[in-house]
């Protein structure tokens, strides 16, 4: 198995190309601890190398995320040889289901939310596997269409811009209902958040 290496936006993301199917079509699946990774024999493992942060599953990649104290070198040998270990025992990558896709049309769908998910598949997802991350959508609500970005954008300073610029224009261009993106956090980055906030007022008053 000859594993391949490609960076994204996110110094502290790479993605892994093994060259062998990981997910079934149009699914993806995400572990942020190596508490979530139950379900994943292999992000377990991945969980077990020091320095691992975050687990994503692509169609056909891997991205890893790392905390930025480890660098790649100490953990790229490691890396191949789990990845390299885990597809020689021919186990499923998730062991169990994974949660309808987000973006599959729902009965109840109105015709405005059925364009965003169809140009969310289309158009935006593939160019966000791309640099190994993901969107989810999480509603539309009052013009506002609601992501959360997975993956190597989920950390990266410019998944604000993507969202903002690239996406938010996209919706906007296509859907005349769309007036803007939000983009979702989870409850253990909203935290992270206001914590990076309160220490940026923090800075800024002692500054003065």
């Amino acid at each position: 198995m000859f594993i391949q290496t490609q960076t994204t936006p996110n110094p502290d993301s790479l993605k892994f190309i093994p060259g062998v199917p990981i997910m079934p079509e149009g699914e993806t699946a995400e572990f942020i601890s190596g508490h979530s990774a139950s379900t994943s024999p292999l992000a377990k493992q991945l969980f077990r190398i020091k320095g691992v942060r975050g687990v994503f599953f692509g169609p056909d990649f891997i991205t890893i995320s790392k905390d930025q104290d480890t660098p790649w070198q100490l953990m790229k040998p490691d890396i191949y040889a789990n990845i390299m270990d885990f597809f020689a025992t021919g186990q499923p990558v998730v062991t169990e289901g994974q949660p309808p896709s987000d973006t599959e049309i729902q009965e109840g769908d109105s015709e405005v939310v059925q364009m965003i998910k169809e140009l969310l598949d289309t158009r935006i997802r593939p160019t966000i596997q791309d640099d190994g991350g993901d969107i989810e959508y999480r509603g539309f609500e009052d013009g506002v269409v609601k992501l959360k970005l997975r993956g190597s954008c989920r950390t990266c300073d410019s998944s604000v811009v993507t969202l903002k610029n690239g996406i938010e224009n996209m919706l906007m261009h296509y859907i005349p209902e769309v007036t803007a993106v939000q983009q979702i956090y989870d409850e253990v980055e909203q935290v992270a958040q206001l914590e990076f906030e309160k220490l940026e007022k923090k800075i800024a008053a002692n500054s003065h």
